[in-house]
Formats: C-alpha cells, sequence, structure tokens
C-alpha cells in the first residue's frame, strides 16, 4: 500500500466525505439479518469516527493520512452495528467507541515501525528508569536520564516522543470521556468480577503515578486528557511553545509508564 503524501495534520475531510461516508457504511451494512442498529443511528455515530481520528494525529502524526483512520474507523462503527448485542446491557455508544478506536489502533498498527537502535535505546530508557525508581522512589529526572543514557537532551526527547507514540498503539492509551491514558470504559457490564476489581485497581494506580509526576507534566496530563485543551491551548497558557508541550508530555507518558511496569511487575 503506498503511503499517502499529504500531511497528515493538514488533512481535513472534504464537504462530501461524510455523506461518501455515510453511504459506505449502510452499504457495507445493508442486508445484514436481525439488524439491531439500524441504518440512521450509524450515520448518526459517523462525526464519533471524524472524532476519534482527530485524538490520534493530534500527536502521533502516522504515516497514513486522515481519511486512512476514518476510513478504518467507520469499518469499525459497521461491525459494531452488525455485532451489537443489545441483550448485554451494554449502550452502543460505548460499544462503537471500543470498536470505532480499536479498528483505528489496529490499522495504526500495521504501520508502526521503529527501527531496532531507537527501540533498543527505548528499552535501555526503561529498565534505567525502573531500576532509578526500584533504588530512590523517584523516576529520574529528563537531565538524569540523559546523563546516564549519554546521549543529548534532545536526543532523549526525541527518544521520548517515539516511545510515547510506542506505548500509544501497544497500550490505548487516550481517551474520551473517561480518566486519562487507559481505556477503562470498555463495557463494565460485560467484564467480569475479576476483570472489574482489576480495572478499579489501574484506575487507582495511574491515579497514584499521576499523583507523582513533576508538577508541570502532571498539569499536561489533567489539561489534555481530562480538561481536553490542545496542545497549542497548554503552550498558552504555561507561556511556552508548542513543540515543548510535546516534550513534556512525552516525558510524563514515559514516566506514568515505568511506574504502571513497576505495579504489574509486582502483581506477577
Amino acid at each position: 500500500m503506498a503511503v499517502k503524501t499529504k500531511s497528515i495534520a493538514q488533512e481535513q475531510p472534504s464537504e462530501d466525505a461524510p455523506r461518501h461516508l455515510n453511504k459506505a457504511a449502510t452499504r457495507a451494512y445493508s442486508g445484514q439479518k436481525n439488524q439491531q442498529v439500524d441504518n440512521k443511528q450509524i450515520a448518526e455515530f459517523l462525526p464519533m469516527v471524524h472524532k476519534i481520528a482527530r485524538q490520534v494525529v493530534t500527536y502521533l502524526k502516522p504515516p497514513l493520512s486522515f481519511e486512512d483512520l476514518v476510513s478504518a474507523g467507520t469499518v469499525g462503527l459497521v461491525k459494531a452495528a452488525r455485532e451489537f448485542d443489545p441483550s448485554r446491557q451494554v449502550k452502543f455508544k460505548t460499544y462503537a467507541y471500543i470498536r470505532i478506536k480499536g479498528a483505528i489502533l489496529d490499522e495504526l498498527r500495521g504501520w508502526s515501525f521503529v527501527p531496532a537502535n531507537l527501540n533498543k535505546r527505548i528499552q535501555d530508557a526503561l529498565r534505567l528508569s525502573q531500576k532509578i525508581l526500584e533504588e530512590t522512589g523517584s523516576a529520574p529526572t529528563e537531565e538524569e536520564l540523559s546523563e546516564k543514557l549519554e546521549i543529548p537532551i534532545d536526543e532523549l526527547y526525541k527518544t521520548l516522543e517515539i516511545a510515547r507514540a510506542q506505548h500509544f498503539v501497544s497500550l490505548d492509551w487516550f481517551g474520551e470521556d473517561a480518566p486519562p491514558l487507559c481505556n477503562l470504559l470498555a463495557a463494565a457490564n460485560t467484564a467480569t468480577a475479576d476483570q472489574q476489581a482489576e480495572r478499579a485497581e489501574l484506575t487507582d494506580k495511574l491515579a497514584e503515578a499521576i499523583e507523582h509526576l513533576p508538577q508541570k507534566q502532571r498539569q499536561i496530563i489533567i489539561f489534555y486528557y481530562q480538561q481536553h485543551l490542545t496542545m497549542k491551548q497548554i503552550a498558552e497558557v504555561f507561556e511556552i511553545t508548542e513543540s515543548r508541550v510535546s516534550q513534556l508530555h512525552s516525558s510524563a507518558i514515559f514516566n506514568l509508564s515505568v511506574r504502571l511496569k513497576e505495579w504489574k511487575d509486582a502483581r506477577l
């Protein structure tokens, strides 16, 4: 599949795009037996596809066009409509959100590639941070990590931004109306008691990990995930550049991953 040449940040759906996607979705769904969600309802949820796709491209910038992600999400929406089972006492909006997001992430995974040398650096940074956290009870500062890894601070930031993208795709760390970073809104009514308990524990540990972040990183996480400010808006609040906000966001995600890994390892 050829990579699109348009910048994903500049990619915008044309006025005909919603109409085209509406037709494509309803055409794909039409003729199915035992329909639980009608064509009109599918069309009503198409804006959700666009919203989730925009959430992804705001900072990941994958080698795909906006339409690529919308197309994948639309397929996820159609599949959700086909497979939705109202007897499980889950709202279709919740189920559709999960399936749309999953379809977009699957598309991203197909394009995710980190060169071996960069992947090694990320793993080295994780191991080193984990070791320092275990020894001192605190995650290393950016300057400390840069010194220990023997790389310039700018290279560290690039490494952390790549790690952020890796964690996004592998851990699904973004939310809609949920607590930040993890998809903790997966239909609770369909989970087992053990799964619900684990989700609740993860939520507590995530909140605890956020509290341990440096103040500015913690504020950025809250602004971005809970108050839904853009990177540009956060930059205006702190009177710093948007690229600096992105760096601090990457560092915050990395620090959270280190602390949550510590919690996960302790449970094994």
